[in-house]
């Protein structure tokens, strides 16, 4: 019987989704080129940053709400620990982006949040070195997601639903017609009612000739993790560090504290968020870092964090793939609402994951579509 639905890319919004549609009756077909969990795109690294009051805009603190539900809902269905609430610090000038747009957020939605100077920022958390006209935002509801696991939660769910999973096969042609959809893949033919794609980075290479007037073009960033052994690890238990994020003149970091999962135990995971950089495409990329990779971290652990500015440990590329506005890119093909997709979650995208998710079932099931993210605002005219 041929399926409901096939799911393209199968990363934390493609598992999300199938999850969701197989447990909504529906029959699901997912597809992953790679192995899921892998590393060659957005969804792997350990952790993910939550948080509540939302600096990039307070119109995502609703849906930040249905995500912190959901994911406490997954973690029951799964039995497994998903995340984990440190309490967040977002620090930087008040002017910065992060410091303003925090308490916008939080002052907007009425979230608890603290605002500390320097020095009672460095007293809570001795490990910062911070200038005296820096503040900290403190917010309790912050925290960090397991990544991986949170991808192999979702799997599993779908696949005990009834989905059929399928890693290792690549897609050659998404084929819409009267009837649906076939997909065509280095495997054969799949005929099904409805495509997801959730491609991430590969999202021209899948969708754009469905789409001649997207003018302004998908840009995909090279990111680098990095995780740290701290010079004095008595600074970083959980009582003294949280999950942060400082603005600095050496741009936009942020860390998660150490904790007990292989292979990072005890190790401070650190990174730039940075939308800056050449465009790249996700097939040809250099995954390799470099001195200077590790330097463009250093350097903010030396001035503000020098007990973390320990042995690197180890390190990672992971790719943002944005739009112009930083905002998601949740649609169906214009003339072909059989083709659902998700992708351009512009680096600040995971923590929805299971949002996004009921955003694309409801898609698939009830046509129902989100206009602040829908495709029309990067339509040429």
């Amino acid at each position: 019987m041929s399926p409901d639905v096939v799911v393209i890319g199968l990363g934390i919004m493609g598992t999300a989704t199938a999850s969701l549609l197989a447990r909504r009756g529906q029959r699901v077909v997912g597809i992953e080129r790679f192995d899921i969990g892998h590393d060659r795109g957005s969804s792997h690294g350990d952790t993910r940053i939550i948080r509540l009051g939302y600096f990039e805009h307070p119109s995502y603190v609703p849906l930040l709400r249905s995500a912190y539900r959901l994911w406490r809902e997954l973690e029951n269905e799964t039995g497994q620990q998903l995340m984990h609430v440190t309490g967040i610090a977002e620090i930087g000038q008040p002017g910065s982006e992060i410091v303003k747009g925090t308490l916008r957020a939080s002052r907007e939605h009425d979230l608890p949040h603290t605002v500390l100077d320097a020095r009672q920022a460095m007293r809570h958390f001795p490990a910062f070195r911070l200038p005296r006209d820096y503040v900290a935002v403190l917010q309790p509801d912050g925290g960090y997601l397991f990544a991986e696991r949170a991808i192999f939660a979702f799997a599993k769910l779908a696949k005990h639903a009834g989905a059929d999973l399928r890693t290792g096969e690549t897609i050659i042609d998404i084929v819409p017609h009267a009837a649906g959809v076939t997909i065509k893949t280095d495997k054969g033919s799949i005929d099904a009612g409805a495509v997801v794609v959730t491609p991430g980075a590969w999202f021209h290479s899948l969708l754009d000739r469905f789409l001649p007037k997207f003018h302004q073009p998908l840009r995909v960033h090279r990111q680098v993790l990095a995780w740290f052994e701290p010079v004095d690890p008595s600074l970083f238990t959980p009582e003294k560090f949280p999950v942060f994020i400082l603005a600095s003149e050496y741009g936009n970091h942020y860390g998660i504290p150490p904790h007990a999962t292989s292979p990072y135990a005890g190790l401070l995971k650190v990174a730039r968020h940075d939308y800056a950089g050449p465009h790249i495409t996700p097939d040809g990329y250099d995954r390799t870092i470099t001195a200077e990779d590790e330097e463009a971290i250093r350097i903010t652990l030396r001035k503000y964090l020098p007990a973390a500015n320990g042995k690197l440990v180890a390190a990672k590329t992971c790719l943002y793939t944005t739009t112009a506005d930083k905002d998601f890119l949740i649609d169906q093909v214009p003339g072909y609402p059989q083709i659902v997709f998700a992708s351009a979650c512009s680096g600040h995208g995971f923590k929805f994951s299971p949002v996004i998710g009921e955003m694309l079932a409801d898609l698939v099931m009830t046509n129902k579509r989100i206009p602040q993210f829908g495709l029309a605002r990067l339509l040429a005219g």
